[in-house]
């Protein structure tokens, strides 16, 4: 018997090997693709882990040498395969022309789901419409941007400002990137659930826990967790974890829950208030009440109705909390190493404000600031808050530089690989240079969304994206009124030398973005 088993064990032995050997010395699949390192096993796994560290500039590089700006990628195993693309083309085909047969997919919806559940940025068919419908509905209401517009007035008032006054006083470094991420949080959970999570106060301190800080942390925790699933070369590994309750996971889930708690609370108590509120999730319930519409048809019990409005709110604070915070901080950076452009921007405010009332600007003055609008585009170009977005293939398809795709493929696209590329963005594409936006008489001209994919394109076009800008306008407007902001070495200061990012599903600065703050002196008398 012993004898048998051995006998079995050294066929299945020499079987496997056999395969693997296979594997390892056959030569490569032929493809009609422009298909970079397609190692028979091992896919595209080693170049990926050698440059994981630069992910972003590699994927500009590989973009950047095909010919078709297109390239084939494979996984480990042949686990996964897909393309990614810098090809404006491409993009346009994948987001509108063909919209219907590049989905979210179970790639992107299982990494997110424990986060984001059916929220309208993880859902598809017939859980997104009626959640695109209403949205668009409710992001283009007068009485929506009123209450945005006041939000963000009153917490720069209020936080952001004396907090930077606080840095000039002191001398001291400030983390900005913390700063600005914490007061995006607190707007858009104020915009979200009309409840304000208090993360940024005037005596924050990076090495000082705040009691306020809880969601916050959370929050942060369960989408770094939930980013790095969706980064893994090898997605077992973190499906084992879960199953076993393990690490990272287990501390997601304990993110997850918090939450969760918040939520569910806040909504429980809205929905025993009779007072009409103009937050996000008072006007996603009452939609869902409406007879007519087609939210109140998609729910059996209070539980389901309560556990849907967590995902749409929380994917809508996902969606704003990091990406205009990471705009700004990039933005701000390359004002730092670009004085030029600083003081344009600066000169351009003050012909609009008198005073200290740099936050006062109206709506259409904010609107009617061309340069700021250039300059925070141009920064939004170089640095996408979101560098690389993720589709899958349907069904077969031939997309319009040639590049074959299967069903089931995944289908990239990388804004911050665009941005790198000369075919698309001209000799100067690496170059902070706003006035490219900007047409003879000094107006702000747009692109082809395809062109520069930042907010999306198609049906699935940002709803937020004048709400960001006018966010983003608002608070760089406050800020290079009172202040001159100076990179600390180390952070970008001193040599131009990028800082280093890290990879989440927004594009952030690896450790923070130190600056220093000095009052101008035009401010002083």
């Amino acid at each position: 018997m012993e004898a048998t088993t051995l006998t079995y064990l050294t066929l299945s032995i020499s079987i496997l090997t056999t395969f693997i050997l296979y594997l390892l010395l056959r030569p490569p699949t032929k493809s009609p693709n422009h298909c970079p390192f397609p190692h028979p096993l091992l896919g595209n796994l080693v170049p990926f882990l050698r440059n994981r560290h630069r992910f972003l500039d590699w994927v500009s590089d590989l973009l950047s040498t095909s010919p078709t700006a297109t390239v084939e990628v494979r996984g480990p195993l042949g686990l996964s395969r897909g393309v990614g693309t810098a090809n404006p083309l491409v993009v346009d085909h994948l987001l509108r022309s063909n919209f219907s047969n590049y989905i979210k997919g179970d790639r992107t919806r299982t990494a997110l789901f424990d986060l984001l559940g059916d929220g309208i940025f993880n859902a598809e068919g017939h859980l997104w419409a009626p959640q695109r419908k209403t949205a668009s509905r409710e992001f283009t209401s007068r009485s929506l941007k009123s209450f945005i517009t006041h939000v963000v007035r009153s917490q720069l008032r209020s936080r952001l400002l004396p907090l930077l006054s606080a840095a000039a006083d002191t001398g001291e470094p400030l983390d900005l990137q913390d700063a600005l991420r914490r007061f995006s949080f607190d707007n858009l959970c104020t915009v979200a659930f009309g409840t304000d999570p208090s993360s940024l106060h005037h005596d924050n301190s990076r090495h000082r826990p705040h009691h306020h800080d809880s969601f916050f942390l959370a929050f942060d925790e369960a989408v770094e967790i939930s980013s790095a699933r969706l980064l893994s070369p090898v997605p077992w590994v973190w499906k084992l974890k879960k199953f076993l309750n393990i690490g990272s996971e287990r501390r997601l889930r304990d993110a997850i829950k918090l939450i969760d708690d918040y939520a569910m609370k806040i909504t429980a108590l809205k929905e025993e208030q009779e007072v009409e509120k103009q937050d996000l999730l008072s006007r996603f319930m009452s939609a869902i009440e409406e007879d007519d519409s087609e939210l109140s048809t998609m729910f059996k019990d209070k539980k389901e109705k309560r556990r849907f409005l967590r995902d749409i709110v929380i994917s809508f604070v996902l969606a704003g909390k990091d990406s205009t915070s990471a705009g700004l901080t990039w933005f701000f950076w390359l004002l730092a190493v670009n004085p030029r452009c600083e003081k344009r921007i600066y000169e351009e405010i003050s012909q609009l404000v008198d005073g200290e009332e740099g936050d006062e600007l109206g709506y259409d003055e904010i609107k009617g600031m061309h340069y700021l609008h250039a300059a925070i585009t141009e920064a939004l170009r170089l640095y996408p808050p979101v560098p690389i977005d993720s589709r899958v293939a349907a069904a077969d398809d031939v997309l319009p530089d040639g590049t074959r795709v299967k069903a089931g493929w995944f289908a990239d696209y990388s804004a911050y690989a665009m941005a790198r590329d000369e075919r698309v963005w001209g000799k100067d594409c690496c170059e902070f240079v706003p006035e490219r936006w900007l047409d003879g008489k000094g107006e702000f001209v747009g692109v082809e969304m395809a062109r520069f994919p930042v907010f999306h394109a198609g049906p699935r076009t940002c709803l937020g994206r004048e709400m960001a800008y006018m966010q983003m306008k608002t608070v760089a407007a406050a800020v290079l009124r009172r202040f001159e902001v100076e990179a600390v070495a180390g952070s970008g200061g001193g040599e131009v030398v990028a800082p280093p990012y890290e990879m989440s599903i927004t594009l952030r600065m690896r450790g923070g973005f130190a600056v220093r703050v000095r009052r101008r002196v035009e401010m002083e008398a």
